[in-house]
């Protein structure tokens, strides 16, 4: 697959790990733009947010992403912090798998 988001969940390829769950991994990004910068990836492939569906499964899978942001940057033990998620090429998004940017300052 090409995808290396996909390649990151199975190990396939390197990142540095910040937090890992049954449906979430959480790892360093390779450029980042605040001195914390950290992406939120689901292991299961959706390709953007405007993917999720508009039902009760895709509001849970969707709460679930944000919930386990939140859950990462306190970990991180930021003292502030901006999510992002960018959607679709015009959006910036640049990997089309669904991820939420952490950006933020420690203490």
């Amino acid at each position: 697959m090409g995808c290396v988001f996909c390649r990151i969940v199975s190990k396939e390829a390197p990142a540095r790990m910040v937090y890992e769950d049954e449906a979430f991994v959480a790892f360093h990004d390779i450029r980042p733009k605040a001195p914390v910068h950290v992406l939120v990836v689901p292991k299961v492939h959706v390709a953007t947010l405007s993917d999720y569906p508009d039902t009760e499964e895709g509001e849970r899978a969707l709460g679930a992403l944000f919930r386990t942001a939140n859950r990462v940057a306190r970990t991180l033990g930021l003292r502030g912090y901006r999510l992002t998620v960018n959607v679709g090429e015009e959006g910036g998004q640049e990997v089309f798998h669904v991820h939420v940017h952490i950006m933020g300052w420690p203490r």
